[in-house]
C-alpha cells in the first residue's frame, strides 16, 4: 500500500530591518497573515499525522490478515493440492521431505520494545545567546552521563538557531518586548501560555522546568538531580 506524497507548503517569513539592525515583524496584518498561515499548515500535518497512522492500522490488519490465512490449515492443504496438481512426483518428495524433517523448535518470543522516554520542556526565556549556550550544553551533558528524558528548549533568543548543532529540540517564541511593539493587541503572558500548551500537546511533556534567566542551573546543578549516592550514616553518640 502506497501513501500519498506530502508537500510541505511554503511560508515565507516577511522580515523588516529595525534600527538596531535586527529583523522582525512590524505590519499587524502581515503578521495575523502568517499565523493563520502558520496554524494552518500545522493543521494539515495533524491531519497527514492522522490519515497516515488510519493507513498504516490498515495495512497492518491487511497483513494480520495474510498471515492467519497462510498458517490456516485449509491454506496449505489448498496449496499441496494444487503442487500435486501441477507436479506429482515433485509434491510428492516435498510431502516426504517434510515428514522426515525433525519438529520445528518453538519461536522465542520477542522482548519488549523498549518504551519512549519521557519529555522535558525547559523554558528558557530571558537568556541571552551566551547564557543559552552554555546552558543547552550543560543539558546535552548531562544527559549524556544519564539519558533518561528528551530535551526541548523553548528561548526567546532570536539566535537559538546556532545551537540546533547541539542535539537538542529548540523552539522560538518572540521577546516580551518585541511582541508587545508589534502586537500589542495580544497579551504576551497569554501567547507564552499558548506556546507551552502547544509545545506540551506536540512534545507529551511529562515536565515543564522554568529556568530562571538570572542564575540558569549549570552541569554540577543539573547532575545533582540523577544523584543517587546514599546519605552516609551519621555516627552513633559516643557513651
Amino acid at each position: 500500500m502506497t501513501m500519498p506524497d506530502v508537500t510541505e507548503p511554503d511560508v515565507t517569513e516577511p522580515h523588516v530591518t529595525t534600527p538596531d539592525g535586527s529583523t522582525g515583524l512590524t505590519d499587524p496584518a502581515r503578521v495575523d497573515a502568517l499565523v493563520v498561515r502558520l496554524r494552518t499548515i500545522e493543521q494539515q500535518r495533524d491531519a497527514w499525522r492522522s490519515r497516515f497512522d488510519q493507513v498504516a492500522g490498515e495495512r497492518d490488519d491487511e497483513r494480520e490478515a495474510i498471515r492467519r490465512l497462510r498458517a490456516s490449515g485449509s491454506y496449505r492443504l489448498g496449496r499441496t493440492l494444487v503442487d500435486l496438481a501441477r507436479s506429482p512426483l515433485g509434491a510428492s518428495r516435498k510431502l516426504v521431505r517434510k515428514a522426515r524433517r525433525k519438529p520445528a523448535k518453538p519461536a522465542r518470543r520477542k522482548k519488549a520494545a523498549t518504551p519512549p522516554l519521557p519529555t522535558h520542556l525547559y523554558v528558557a526565556i530571558g537568556l541571552d545567546l551566551a547564557a543559552l549556550r552554555d546552558f543547552v550544553l550543560a543539558v546535552r551533558r548531562r544527559l549524556l552521563v544519564e539519558n533518561d528524558h528528551r530535551a526541548v528548549v523553548l528561548t526567546d533568543e532570536p539566535a537559538f538557531s546556532l545551537l540546533r548543532k547541539a542535539g537538542l529540540i529548540l523552539e522560538y517564541l518572540p521577546d516580551r518586548r518585541t511582541w508587545e511593539k508589534h502586537r500589542p493587541d495580544r497579551p504576551w503572558d497569554g501567547v507564552l501560555a499558548e506556546r507551552l500548551a502547544h509545545l506540551s500537546r506536540d512534545h507529551g511533556a511529562a515536565q515543564v522546568i522554568f529556568v530562571d534567566p538570572d542564575a540558569p542551573p549549570g552541569l554540577p546543578d543539573l547532575l545533582s538531580e540523577i544523584d543517587t549516592t546514599p546519605p552516609a550514616h551519621p555516627s552513633l553518640p559516643q557513651s
